[in-house]
C-alpha cells in the first residue's frame, strides 16, 4: 500500500473520530438538558403537592399536565428542519394532545364516554380516568364563540351534571387560553370552584 493511501485512510479515521467526539458531546449535552428538565418537573410536582387542595397523587399529576400544557405546545412548534407538527387550533387539538399527555401517568384513559342525560340532554365526557374516578373537561377560548362568559356557562352546566355521575369523585376542568381572552384567570378559577358540593378544580393556562 502506498504511503499516500495510508495517509488518506489515517486522515479519514481521524475525521470520523472527531465527528464521533462531537456527536458524543451533543448527546451528553442533550442528556444533561433532559435530566435538568426532569428535575424541574419533579420540583414542580412537589410544589403542587403542597399547594393542591385536593389530596391524591392522581389529581396532582393531572394538574401538572395542565400547568405545562402551553409550554409543551410551544415546544412542539419549534421542530427541526420545518417538519410538520400538531398545531393547536381548536378544542379537538387540545383534547388530542391532552390525551397523549395523560397516558404518561395513567393506563386507563377513556375518551368521549357517554353519560346519563341531564336536563334532557345527553353528555359526553372528554376524558374519564376510571380507576381514579376523575373526569376531565377540556375547553379552549376562541373569539366571541368561546369567550369568558360562554365557557363559564358551560362549566356551570358540566359541574351540575357530573355531581350525580357515578364515576366522578373529582372534576378537573382545563381551559386553554393562548390569546388571554379570560382577563382575570385567577378570579375565574376561584369563582367556578367556590362552594361546590364535590371537588372541582379549574385551571386556566397560560396566564398573562
Amino acid at each position: 500500500m502506498k504511503a499516500e493511501d495510508i495517509f488518506k485512510i489515517a486522515s479519514k479515521i481521524q475525521k470520523d473520530a472527531i465527528k464521533l467526539n462531537l456527536r458524543k458531546h451533543v448527546l451528553n449535552s442533550e442528556l444533561e438538558k433532559l435530566l435538568q428538565e426532569n428535575y424541574e418537573l419533579e420540583q414542580e410536582l412537589a410544589e403542587l403537592k403542597q399547594n393542591t387542595p385536593i389530596s391524591g397523587e392522581s389529581a396532582q399529576h393531572v394538574k401538572l399536565i395542565f400547568h405545562k400544557f402551553h409550554q409543551i405546545v410551544t415546544q412542539l412548534v419549534q421542530r427541526r428542519e420545518n417538519r410538520t407538527t400538531l398545531t393547536i387550533k381548536d378544542e379537538y387539538d387540545v383534547q388530542d394532545l391532552l390525551h397523549a399527555l395523560l397516558r404518561i401517568y395513567f393506563q386507563d384513559v377513556r375518551s368521549e364516554e357517554w353519560c346519563p342525560s341531564y336536563a334532557g340532554n345527553s353528555y359526553r365526557t372528554d376524558f374519564l380516568l376510571k380507576n381514579e374516578k376523575i373526569i376531565i373537561e377540556a375547553k379552549m377560548t376562541r373569539g366571541k364563540s368561546k369567550n369568558n362568559k360562554r365557557i363559564s356557562e358551560e362549566l356551570i352546566l358540566d359541574i351540575a351534571h357530573y355531581r350525580t355521575h357515578p364515576e366522578c369523585q373529582t372534576l378537573m376542568c382545563f381551559i386553554y387560553d393562548p390569546a388571554h381572552l379570560i382577563t382575570n384567570p385567577n378570579g375565574f378559577e376561584t369563582d367556578i370552584q367556590r362552594n361546590q358540593s364535590y371537588p372541582v378544580i379549574v385551571t386556566v393556562n397560560p396566564k398573562p
